[in-house]
């Protein structure tokens, strides 16, 4: 008892001595508190949603949106305070007043993104946490929503199916992600091939930028409005909330989920989803999910594909039978349901689950993860296929995602939002990890796992750049490294995510913010800023 007794004690006071040595660095509390006080609403202090590491609620708040055990070890980085305003004025008192004092801003809404970068910074900073304002106003006469950037999707879907059974959004399918982050990001899901992505569906915004105007499409200008929807919101500003045109879903839609072994013909059958998925009927999503699997006798590949189809069950099965018989779906393989209960289906809850779900910000369980991302613009052989299979099984853990692209996606030019991957991606790949050990071996091993599939996978995808999706973060690609970096730095990553757009996204960057105060490890860089860095 004695042994337990003291390590405790030892672990509270290297906490403690952590709580007071950040405290100590920042002796200048009083200062910050007051420069917030004094430009934000007196009426709504700002003091009473302000947390310093002396605060007993400091860590509940920062850690309550950390989605990645990764970023939650005593070593990662804290923030010298967080802010998690109720109201535009505490934004813009805590931008201003971040200026004054020199710290750097992370922003975050639903702490989803992958790599920790809302949440973590090795410089001074601040969090400035969008969880209070989560607002969402539903206008089914004009087929619209305001929705705010802290709340989250499953929020979101939740009360457009409040006021119509024929209404939906085409987003995620991961509940608890925030709006803000997904949003700016691009924000796809099992309706793109039939509406898009999510900024394809942005109408309007209200961002507060660096000087800490409030703005909204007309005041802050086409360029800028285009920046933010699928160039990464932080780049630009804190986006406060946003405006969306809802789509028309049919009362029922189905849904399925098939399973096949390499033994059952997993890989025939994958291989012909590859020159199927992107072509078949724009109202059919296809998934595929490949994991390796453990049996008693041997290791094999397991192939799960899931699909939300926006109509009955008998039309589904007539799709199927015409343009992807190899999967053999049958009735019952099909689930008619309605559209709000599919997101239910498709994030794994039981069939009868109450759609109150839908509104639990807290994923059930944490997980230490890393993930990366794909292109795919050639099918790959049977033979490619066999191969990848045998890598995971050696690896034994990171599972493959393959997401379906074409139909309203092929439509859209490259340049129409900073998202470019449109035309001529068959589908995405989602390489994902996730391991419950704390120890730093397990961390290694596993981030060892998904680079060695990662790199496995190269003659296999896109080329020139090889492609990456901008919400699955992953500093892998390259960083800024610390504060500003030129053009040509920035675009060993940032070309992977934007393409061609790269460029535009910068000149925006350099005319809203050309000192570069929004900046993080992978955030957009201003022309400017490097130049008067060279000037120096």
């Amino acid at each position: 008892m004695r042994t337990l007794s003291s390590a405790i004690l030892a672990v509270f006071a290297v906490l403690l001595q952590l709580r007071v040595s950040m405290t100590a660095s920042y002796p200048a509390q009083k200062s910050f508190l007051q420069c917030l006080s004094d430009h934000s609403q007196s009426s709504l202090p700002i003091s009473s949603v302000t947390y310093f590491p002396n605060n007993s609620s400091y860590t509940t708040v920062l850690q309550s949106y950390i989605r990645n055990l990764r970023f939650m070890s005593p070593k990662t980085p804290k923030p010298v305070f967080i802010v998690t305003p109720t109201h535009v004025s505490h934004i813009q008192a805590s931008i201003i007043c971040s200026k004054i004092h020199g710290l750097e801003v992370r922003i975050r809404s639903g702490g989803h993104d992958y790599d920790g970068l809302s949440y973590v910074s090795h410089n001074p900073f601040i969090i400035i946490d969008l969880f209070k304002l989560r607002s969402i106003n539903v206008n089914i006469e004009d087929q619209s929503a305001w929705v705010d950037s802290g709340a989250t999707i499953g929020e979101l879907y939740y009360r457009i199916a409040e006021k119509s059974k024929i209404h939906g959004f085409p987003a995620g399918v991961c509940p608890t992600v925030g709006v803000g982050g997904h949003f700016s990001g691009g924000g796809y899901g099992n309706m793109m091939r039939k509406y898009g992505l999510s900024v394809d569906n942005i109408i309007d915004a209200v961002v507060v930028d660096v000087n800490g105007r409030v703005l909204d499409r007309e005041s802050m200008g086409e360029d800028l409005f285009w920046a933010i929807r699928g160039g990464g919101g932080a780049s630009f500003g804190v986006i406060v909330s946003w405006k969306i045109k809802l789509v028309v879903v049919p009362e029922i839609v189905s849904v399925f989920r098939v399973e096949k072994t390499i033994e059952d013909g997993a890989t025939d059958i994958v291989y012909q989803w590859q020159y199927v998925a992107d072509k078949i009927h724009e109202d059919l999503f296809i998934r595929v999910v490949v994991l390796p699997v453990n049996k008693k006798s041997h290791q094999t590949v397991k192939a799960k594909f899931v699909a939300l189809f926006l109509g009955d069950a008998e039309n589904l099965i007539a799709l199927m039978d015409q343009s992807f018989p190899e999967l053999g779906l049958s009735c019952n393989d099909c689930i008619e349901m309605s559209w709000i209960e599919s997101v239910l289906y498709w994030s794994n809850y039981a069939k009868g689950t109450s759609l109150d779900v839908l509104l639990v910000r807290q994923p059930e369980s944490e997980k230490f993860l890393k993930k990366k991302s794909d292109y795919v613009q050639e099918p790959i052989s049977k033979t490619g296929l066999e191969g990848i299979w045998k890598k995971m099984m050696q690896l034994r853990k990171p599972a493959l995602t393959f997401n379906p692209y074409g139909g309203k996606m092929s439509e859209i030019s490259e340049s129409e939002t900073p998202f470019p991957h449109r035309s001529g991606n068959i589908y995405k790949i989602q390489y994902s990890v996730n391991w419950k050990e704390e120890a730093v071996e397990a961390a290694d091993q596993n981030l060892d796992r998904i680079r060695m599939i990662y790199d496995y996978m190269t003659p296999h995808v896109s080329k020139s750049p090889r492609g990456s999706y901008l919400n699955y973060r992953d500093i892998d690609l390259g960083t800024n490294s610390d504060g500003n970096v030129s053009y040509s730095e920035a675009s060993v990553w940032a070309t992977k995510y934007f393409k061609g757009n790269f460029d535009r996204l910068v000149q925006v960057k350099t005319e809203v913010d050309p000192d570069n105060f929004f900046r993080y490890e992978q955030s957009i860089p201003s022309l400017a800023s490097w130049t008067n860095v060279v000037a120096e």
